[in-house]
């Protein structure tokens, strides 16, 4: 059986920036590319602050440097990992398909994936009217009512853009403030389209059965509630890290990321990790492909180091 001498798992701006260290360096890696191939870029409008780029769309960007992957000699696989076993070498790993993987070295870069509202009609309406992604699913709106809940620059992200669309837009916000940076913030309350509703929570989603019709808004403060019309819900309230398939593997803090020591070493040695898996604190791309840099350079020299 084939043993890589390096398997990445994960395909966002970590994962598929490790991937092109690791190709320059001759490590012929295995990119794991997951459920959401390209990460969170991937649901994003357009990118301002990559640099090099003054504006890019995510899918676009996300694009080009998973082409830029291809030629340094990345091989890709269109499954997820499942399972994983680390406590031996060469490391294990099986995917959806319970296909068995092995690798002399390991990246970890599975990143997070959204939270959920966790209320009544989320479940039954997902997909009819209830999504995380406002580049896949904005265009469909147009014209219509949408709530956006959150008030983080994701969610600043996503009331914005969906004004391309609609002059609709109800922001509901947990806090008494938005949690966004300046410059995000800046866009969405200077605009007369979007409304903002703070100190609320979502206690409700209803709908005819096929499509969501209204949101019940809760006051936190008050406990009043109010029905508000909507044709679609977008949710951009955090993430949590995909971390699932590695209990008992390797050591995760708390809320299940990852813990690392200089820099991308986990708690085993040979398996390092990078990206969202390890920081809930930065979040961003380019934090997220510097960090990706850094595992592919410690893959490399670890894999150096066992050969001497």
């Amino acid at each position: 059986m084939q043993i890589y001498k390096l398997i990445i798992v994960g395909a966002g701006p970590a994962g598929l920036t490790a991937g092109i260290y690791a190709g320059r360096a001759e490590l012929k890696p295995l990119i794991i590319e997951g459920p959401e191939p390209g990460g969170q870029l991937m649901g994003t409008g357009v990118v301002e602050n990559w640099p090099g780029e003054k504006a890019i769309l995510g899918p676009k960007l996300m694009e080009n440097i998973k082409e830029q992957a291809k030629l340094c000699g990345c091989e890709f696989k269109s499954t997820s990992i499942e399972k994983t076993d680390f406590s031996q070498k060469p490391f294990k790993l099986w995917t959806k398909k319970n296909e068995l993987l092995q690798a002399e070295s390991i990246i970890l870069a599975s990143g997070a994936v959204p939270n959920k509202l966790k209320c009544p009609g989320e479940t039954e309406y997902w997909g009819k009217g209830i999504s995380s992604c406002v580049v896949c699913d904005g265009a469909l709106y147009k014209g219509k009512q949408a709530i956006i809940v959150g008030g983080g620059d994701s969610a600043m992200e996503y009331a914005y853009f969906m004004t391309k669309f609609t002059n609709k837009i109800t922001i509901v916000q947990i806090l008494d403030k938005l949690t966004a940076s300046i410059a995000m913030q800046k866009k969405v309350i200077d605009n007369q389209d979007i409304k903002i509703i703070y100190s609320s929570t979502i206690a409700e989603i209803k709908g005819d059965g096929s499509h969501i019709s209204e949101a019940v808004i809760k006051n936190q403060k008050t406990g009043v509630t109010q029905n508000l019309k909507t044709d679609v819900l977008f949710i951009a309230i955090g993430l949590h890290p995909q971390t699932e398939f590695l209990q008992g593997q390797v050591k995760l803090d708390k809320f299940g990321y990852i813990e690392v020591q200089n820099h991308t070493k986990t708690s085993v040695d040979g398996v390092f990790a990078c990206g969202d898996i390890v920081d809930y604190r930065y979040r961003q791309a380019i934090t997220s492909a510097g960090a990706g840099c850094m595992a592919a350079l410690d893959s490399e020299r670890y894999l150096s180091s066992i050969k001497t």
